[in-house]
């Protein structure tokens, strides 16, 4: 959830890690700190509240010489948002300094014993109590600092990624992981540590996945590009054998481009992002979809008696997308399941079962431990991620990754279509190799796949229309949104955006269920956005409309172009190109982003680091 950065070498280190917590602050942003050792040994410790904006602001007229560093953007689990909470943390002596995303969940027990030990502690985190340890495993012990660090995680229960400096020791960085993200980027002669890749882009396209339980101690004085001059161990003192692999991400993903936000940069984005996902997968010419994935591990399939999909957020709307398509063309049962709660259910998993997880950033902390607990009753696990790398897709059995580049806005956009349209292609390969889709209607939908980037590009097309009326909504304190079929899940997840930028209440309903209760809410000040593609149940939906309109309700429709009955009754009307029913989430949705993006906007609210979310939620 917070981001971690770290930098040692011969460069000044300060610059490249404001510069990372800037390109980290999606992961968190209640507030930030650095600690630096300068040239003469002292190790200079700065935080702020607030932004990365906010320390750069602090730090301004302080020392931050130093060609050894590391720095952290904090989502606050432990402990308020304040500076005192704020990482760095000192140890009691203030001879190391840590930084830490993860949870650690035996910290009051941990705290207790080092208070009687007679530590003090300045702030109420859990990661004060883990530098504490580690101080205190070191001078009981008589052990180096890397050893004190192996034996003190060997007592943390948690998760954790960690980056420690000892100022004794400015020419050594130490970092571990368990369960949080930890990526260390290897320059000519000076390394880099972080969350993930997007602050060592810029420097260096080698880089080293660390493994749970394992510790790396970096030193500038390795030879750089040399995995044996990198020390892993695992926190049982167990020797590893570093492997780099080669970044596949260039800079300008990670800049505006002109956009005001990355969130509408992302949202315009989506054409591409779904050309490049289908790219060597979707072969119009030849009528074929090949999903390697699929085509290595196709019994599994063929032979499944359930599948299970297991997601949060945004990913779960496109899991229960994926349930209509996977029931409807493969004839296989599904469930989707919130991650967080299939977990702690004692579930029944069967060795047969195909779990699929779906997480954009592949280190969903819940998502995680339920693929971890499906494969440990031996189901086959395969992952849908757009990280090349990450936890989730190492984890599973096998997968497809989405292919659409980093994804900074934290209300997810492009990841959720990529998401649907790999799992549709999914549920086409399964459903034809079984033989429970029809040959002509496989054709038509591949065909039609091949079609939807130009088509979401006509959706498009709509921005400036949707950002005009939006300004209308900006009064309101809720909104309801209906689909059904294939549109329930959009309802939801337009809802989900809303609220996620605007912090308007929001609720997605299937459209028959309004009568069941939520129909009592409509009145003039009761938005209502119905998500009415020509398709499926359409006539239902459109009695579902009349009885808002008779109630005095707002209507903002999503129709099919040229639809003339919708748009009579509608107070707004957002047209989008007939296709597939199957396939309509892809362009009912984008209507839905825009208009959440639009009243966000309008509001002034801050649309890519919306309050107390964070991109990534590698904690529980």
């Amino acid at each position: 959830m917070c981001g971690i950065v770290g930098y040692i070498g011969k460069r000044k280190a300060y610059p490249i890690l404001i510069k990372g917590l800037h390109r980290l602050e999606y992961r968190g942003y209640d507030s930030a700190g650095v600690a630096l050792i300068n040239e003469q040994g002292q190790l200079n410790i700065y935080k702020a509240k607030g932004k990365v904006s906010q320390l750069e602001a602090f730090a301004a007229d302080k020392d931050t010489g130093g060609t050894i560093g590391i720095a952290h953007t904090r989502w606050a689990t432990h402990g308020e948002p304040n500076t005192v909470n704020a990482h760095p943390h000192y140890s009691e002596s203030e001879r190391l300094a840590i930084i830490h995303n993860g949870i650690i969940e035996n910290y009051a027990v941990l705290k207790a014993g080092l208070m009687q030990e007679g530590y003090t502690f300045r702030s109420e985190t859990d990661t004060e109590v883990l530098v504490q340890l580690i101080e205190y495993t070191q001078l009981n012990k008589h052990v180096d600092l890397k050893t004190a660090v192996q034996l003190a995680l060997q007592q943390v229960v948690g998760a954790y990624a960690i980056a420690i400096l000892d100022k004794d020791h400015p020419n050594t960085l130490i970092a571990a992981r368990k369960g949080s993200p930890l990526v260390v980027g290897i320059g000519e002669n000076e390394y880099f540590v972080a969350s993930d890749a997007t602050p060592i882009v810029e420097y260096t396209d080698q880089v080293i996945y660390i493994e749970d339980e394992e510790v790396v101690v970096l030193k500038p004085s390795a030879v750089s590009h040399q995995p044996s001059d990198i020390e892993i161990t695992t926190i049982n003192n167990v020797v590893k054998t570093p492997e780099i692999k080669r970044l596949e991400l260039s800079l300008s993903q990670l800049e505006k481009g002109g956009y005001p936000h990355f969130m509408l940069k992302e949202i315009f984005e989506q054409p591409r992002t779904l050309a490049d996902s289908m790219r060597g997968r979707v072969n119009v010419r030849q009528d074929n979809i090949a999903l390697s994935g699929f085509i290595d591990n196709k019994e599994r399939f063929l032979n499944a008696s359930r599948i299970i999909i297991t997601a949060c957020g945004t990913s779960w709307h496109a899991g229960l997308i994926a349930m209509y398509a996977i029931e409807e063309f493969a004839q296989i049962p599904v469930e989707v399941e919130y991650s967080s709660e299939f977990r702690y259910r004692k579930p029944v998993i069967h060795k047969d079962d195909v779990v699929i997880a779906i997480s954009q950033s592949g280190e969903t902390a819940d998502t995680l431990a339920a693929i971890q607990l499906a494969k440990s009753k031996g189901a086959f696990i395969f992952s849908i991620c757009n990280v090349v790398g990450a936890s989730i897709p190492r984890l599973s059995d096998s997968g497809c990754y989405t292919h659409v580049g980093p994804e900074i806005g934290v209300a997810s956009t492009k990841a959720f279509t990529a998401q649907v349209v790999a799992l549709t292609m999914l549920a086409l390969c399964i459903g034809r190799e079984k033989k429970t889709i029809s040959e002509d209607k496989y054709l038509t939908i591949v065909r039609e796949l091949g079609q939807i980037p130009d088509k979401i590009e006509r959706v498009l097309n709509s921005n400036k229309r949707i950002g005009d009326f939006a300004k209308t909504f900006t009064y309101a304190q809720n909104f309801i949104y209906l689909g059904r079929g294939y549109n329930y899940p959009v309802a939801m997840e337009g809802a989900l955006k809303l609220k996620e930028i605007s912090y308007i209440h929001a609720e997605g309903y299937p459209a028959a269920e309004m009568k069941h209760g939520p129909i009592a809410l409509i009145s003039q000040e009761m938005p209502v956005v119905v998500v009415a593609p020509h398709c499926g149940t359409y006539e239902k939906v459109v009695s579902n409309i009349q009885e808002i309109k008779a109630r005095q309700g707002k209507v903002i429709a999503i129709v099919t172009e040229g639809d003339q009955l919708v748009s009579r009754i509608a107070d707004y009307t957002i047209e989008i190109p007939a296709t597939e029913e199957c396939l309509t989430p892809l362009l009912t949705v984008i209507p839905l982003q825009l208009l959440a993006y639009h009243i966000a906007v309008v509001k002034g609210c801050d649309v890519d680091q919306p309050r107390n979310l964070a991109k990534s939620v590698t904690v529980e």
